[in-house]
């Protein structure tokens, strides 16, 4: 009976984390459709209705987004509960805590964007900032998802204690991964606001050597820094996987990282195509769900080697 109970909750944790990436790329949607003040000024009403009686497709864009970002805390509090019952005061209600802290730390950040009007065609640095702090906000939050489901299907927790150069370069892709994701979100922002004209000849190098023109607006100026830092990141993360895959001898662990080093792989072609066809919604939706799911398993991938390694287990990492 108990293990049936953990089997579910496994189950039905990591459905809340497919929940999330869904809800992800629809917020990514309301951004590249410019719906980001389809119910005004207004939170958590919509025009000040709780439902809207007349409403155009950006307010239907926006709308259905609050509602579905909104389930992510009921999930979020089941989650708890489930998790309080079947394993107690475990890591995994923990986990199952830090995911509803978040949840609501992000429908906070969610409504600082509305009510301070940091949406549809605002431009300026602040909402920059702001969704770049968003973006950090929702990869701890992924991550605390993955986790306590990772927990739930009886994988053992980890510390970050004793240090060592492969936790070290573990710790240091996972922060190069975030801050190509803050630099993504920023990118992504300026190809929304500013759309690269498909008229205009010059080819690739023509459109950098505009993009960094002085007369430009700033968001258009950064466009290079995420490309160069996706770069780095996704060499640094490659070898650490290659280096993790072949030091293991543990088939789960091979696994992880093998997938991760595929996803790294197949996230540079996105890149690469996002930029050659010039950023259309459709591919900045592909290139957001791949970053995610590399997001993920670079999670799994650092648990499960720090697990290894804390509790000397045979099939762990050679440190």
């Amino acid at each position: 009976m108990k293990t049936t109970s953990f089997k579910a909750l496994r189950a039905y944790a990591w459905a809340v984390v497919v929940y999330l990436i869904g809800v992800i790329l629809f917020g990514a949607w309301v951004r590249i459709t410019h719906s980001g003040a389809g119910c005004g000024e207004h939170w958590p009403t919509c025009h000040g209705q709780i439902v809207p009686l007349e409403p155009t497709i950006e307010t239907m864009i926006e709308y259905t987004h609050r509602l579905t970002s909104g389930l992510c805390g009921i999930f979020a509090i089941v989650l708890l509960g489930w998790s309080w019952r079947v394993s107690g005061w475990s890591r995994i209600t923990r986990g199952a805590l830090v995911v509803l802290a978040l949840t609501i730390f992000e429908g906070a950040i969610g409504a600082g964007l509305v009510l301070g009007e940091l949406v549809n065609n605002d431009d300026s640095v602040a909402r920059a900032v702001v969704i770049s702090l968003h973006l950090v906000n929702t990869l701890v939050l992924m991550a605390a998802a993955s986790l306590t489901a990772w927990w739930a299907g009886g994988r053992p927790g980890f510390s970050i204690r004793k240090p060592s150069p492969l936790r070290l370069w573990l710790l240091a892709c996972i922060g190069l991964v975030i801050l190509t994701a803050m630099t993504g979100a920023v990118t992504a922002l300026g190809d929304t606001l500013f759309p690269v004209d498909p008229t205009l000849g010059g080819g690739l190098l023509g459109r950098i050597s505009d993009d960094l023109t002085s007369a430009n607006h700033f968001l258009v100026r950064l466009r290079i820094v995420h490309p160069i830092i996706a770069v780095l990141t996704a060499a640094a993360v490659f070898v650490m996987s290659s280096v993790v895959r072949y030091q293991s001898v543990d088939d789960l662990t091979r696994r992880l990282s093998t997938i991760l080093a595929v996803v790294v792989g197949i996230q540079t072609v996105l890149g690469v195509s996002n930029i050659a066809l010039q950023a259309p919604g459709w591919m900045q939706l592909l290139h957001l769900a791949t970053a995610q799911v590399l997001w993920i398993f670079l999670v799994l991938v650092f648990a499960h080697v720090q697990a290894d390694s804390d509790t000397g287990r045979a099939g762990g990492v050679a440190l």
